[in-house]
């Protein structure tokens, strides 16, 4: 295959995407794995036998449910709404991706917070958008004067926000929401991936603010980041329209039985959640008693720290190597990240182990 037959089939990618970087998580490994906002606790055994029973009674050769209408319906009931505004997915990804490929075309200018999840960028430049981006505040606190004042200026459709905001761990304060719809044209996404773990949620306005979509997973309180399991609600009539982006059979059968043994296992899961919380704050705590550290309080499974004494990158590798920790180095991400690494709330071990490691680094 020569250069130019290469150069000739590149050439046929729509330059947008040529010009962006894939999303993409090259981490070395290690015994102490900090680094994805994933849950400590691997599902409970309960669940897991559910999952086991079921596959032995569902067929393998058959497609599962184009619309899994028991599932949909207990998430509906979970949370007070109508089963006909609810999507499920293969992970919430999937469903930002759905939402951004009806709404956003050529041009389409959305406005997002920076720094947030980086998949939102990559999504519009793929679907020929356009991103503007609004910087957090001080502290990372979400400025929601300048959102407004972006949507407006840009006459923007649509407007992303992940609350708790990732990797930063702030939420949205309250009223936010409300101020975005009232004072906007604009779809509102909310990507609630982390509002388990603390922060206002948008569930309550849905049923006044049909131009509301909100975000949840199963992979960060439900212990189900393997099996990549989301869902969205909506209003019906926009619900419908995003289920036309919505590849068939898109949820395989594994996670369906999961995700409804999860919904079963709602009490095991909430005081496993209450615990990753405690030791998200005791992580915070301690964090900031380590000179030459700045942590940045959090609303969600991880603690954001800047390393002000030292390289990041540096101690982020001796992290790993000295002492087998993996945390997540986010200090090229730009939009005021310099010097940052995002930490997850793991265990009490966990934690121990990695302040205890850290201070040892920065002494």
């Amino acid at each position: 295959m020569t250069p130019d037959a290469t150069a000739a089939a590149l050439a046929l990618i729509k330059p947008s995407v040529r010009a962006q970087t894939a999303y993409t998580l090259d981490a070395p490994p290690a015994p102490r794995k900090l680094n994805q906002n994933e849950s400590p606790f691997d599902a409970p055994p309960a669940v897991k036998e559910a999952v086991l029973a079921a596959m032995r009674q569902e067929p393998w050769n058959r497609y599962p449910p184009f619309t899994p209408t028991d599932l949909v319906r207990r998430l509906a009931a979970r949370h007070g709404w109508m089963a006909e505004g609810v999507l499920v997915g293969n992970g919430s990804n999937e469903l930002i991706q759905t939402t951004l490929a009806v709404t956003v075309g050529a041009g389409t200018p959305v406005v997002t917070p920076v720094p947030t999840f980086s998949l939102y960028r990559l999504l519009v430049a793929v679907f020929g958008g356009r991103h503007v981006a609004v910087p957090l505040g001080s502290d990372f606190a979400f400025d929601v004067d300048a959102l407004i004042r972006a949507v407006r200026e840009a006459r923007a459709p649509l407007v992303v926000v992940n609350s708790p905001n990732n990797p930063t761990g702030t939420p949205l304060p309250d009223g936010a929401l409300g101020r975005l719809l009232a004072e906007t044209d604009a779809l509102v996404v909310v990507d609630e991936a982390y509002q388990d773990f603390g922060g206002p949620t948008g569930l309550p306005l849905l049923r006044q603010h049909p131009r509301l979509v909100v975000l949840r997973t199963f992979s960060k309180a439900m212990s189900l980041a393997g099996l990549r399991f989301g869902y969205a609600l909506a209003h019906p009539a926009v619900a419908a329209e995003i289920a036309k982006a919505k590849l068939p059979y898109n949820v395989n059968r594994v996670t369906l039985a999961a995700a409804a043994a999860a919904l079963d296992a709602g009490d095991v899961l909430a005081r496993r959640t209450e615990e990753v919380r405690r030791q998200r704050d005791l992580l915070y705590q301690r964090l900031g008693t380590i000179p030459g550290l700045r942590a940045y309080p959090s609303a969600a499974n991880f603690v954001l720290i800047r390393c002000e004494t030292r390289p990041a990158t540096e101690v982020f590798t001796r992290l790993v190597q000295q002492y087998g920790i993996l945390v997540r180095d986010v200090s090229g991400g730009g939009h005021g990240l310099e010097g940052c690494l995002r930490i997850t709330a793991g265990t009490a071990d966990d934690v121990t182990a990695v302040t205890g490691a850290l201070a040892e680094i920065l002494a």
